[in-house]
């Protein structure tokens, strides 16, 4: 099982990687640093990666899904409803790749701000 962290402050999160392309592509470019945007409930941000839309790709996702937009190059967690999420559902801007599941709760993110410095690593 591989895992990695998401630091950002004095907030953690830890997930567990998939056995996808995706997650292969991210684990290799570890550690990535970068500076997060916030959009509704959710925390995304620009990493390094190259990665083709997987054919179960979607918007909507789970709590707890980590999720990457290959044509932004955006990694995307999601913790709650976005501008256009419909009700309660956690939808994106746009198809996604899961490639990774959140192993602590994702509304940790609620203390991440725009502008703040984020490193994933290996865990």
């Amino acid at each position: 099982m591989r895992t990695l962290r998401l630091i950002s402050g004095n907030t953690t999160l830890r997930a567990e990687l998939l056995d996808t392309s995706t997650a292969e592509a991210i684990w290799q470019a570890l550690p990535l640093n970068a500076r997060a945007h916030t959009w509704g409930d959710e925390v995304y941000f620009d990493v390094p990666i190259e990665a083709e839309l997987e054919s179960d790709a979607k918007e909507v996702i789970e709590a707890g899904e980590l999720a990457f937009w290959p044509d932004g190059k955006v990694i995307a967690i999601g913790f709650g409803p976005t501008p256009i999420s419909q009700g309660d559902e956690i939808r994106l801007a746009a198809r996604t790749n899961v490639w990774a599941h959140a192993l602590d709760d994702v509304r940790c993110l609620q203390e991440v701000h725009a502008g703040d410095a984020i490193r994933i690593e290996a865990d």
